[in-house]
């Protein structure tokens, strides 16, 4: 679902996306550790270049056992959207994510922009920039399922509901680079930050020309 001030945006935007700076865009099924390679990546690259880690709002609370994010609830959410509050914004799993509106001033500066988003969201970021990239991390079946089960958020038929769900990406031009995250962290989590680092030399030239 795309919100009215984000169509607003896309229009304004016409065939022209934002760049010069390169959004990388982290997705994956539940369990993949999409939030603990991002967590990785920044601890590596703290201070190093133009990155930046994007916090997101949802509206769920912030339990201190996921995804460090900021919550609202779905009446402040739907008020800040139509404010143009935010960059992105998408509805999965019965919840509402929204990236705020500095996103745009780090991809005009030419910085990589780094968000953990839902499939259904990339569609409209490859409208609104121009330089995109898709991580999509995966991991087996049996690791997927013993990680959620870990969070103790969801109860068994959920789980499976969750594991069910096959899901491609509609990212049109965008690069897609595949992470198994399904062994050690720090084996994923350095292919992530060379992937970063590339990134941030490649929106670099982008700026120079």
């Amino acid at each position: 679902m795309t919100s009215s001030a984000m169509i607003e945006r896309e229009m304004a935007h016409g065939e022209r996306p934002m760049g010069a700076g390169v959004f990388v865009a982290v997705v994956g099924p539940s369990g993949a550790g999409k939030d603990s390679l991002i967590a990785y990546a920044r601890g590596r690259l703290a201070g190093e270049g133009a990155i930046e880690f994007v916090r997101r709002v949802v509206t769920r609370p912030s339990d201190g056992a996921t995804e460090d994010h900021d919550s609202l609830s779905e009446e402040d959410f739907a008020e800040a959207e139509a404010r143009g509050t935010f960059a992105l914004s998408w509805r999965a799993h019965g919840l509402s994510y929204g990236l705020p509106a500095t996103v745009d001033r780090g991809i005009e500066a030419g910085h990589v922009v780094v968000a953990n988003l839902s499939r259904a969201a990339i569609p409209s970021l490859c409208r609104l920039y121009a330089d995109v990239i898709v991580v999509e991390v995966v991991a087996a079946p049996e690791i997927l399922a013993s990680r959620i089960a870990g969070r103790a958020r969801e109860n068994a038929g959920d789980v499976a509901a969750r594991l069910a769900r096959q899901a491609g990406i509609d990212a049109g031009d965008a690069t897609v680079v595949t992470l198994d995250n399904g062994g050690a962290l720090e084996i994923a989590g350095e292919r992530f930050v060379d992937l970063l680092r590339r990134a941030l030399a490649r929106a670099a030239i982008a700026g120079a020309v």
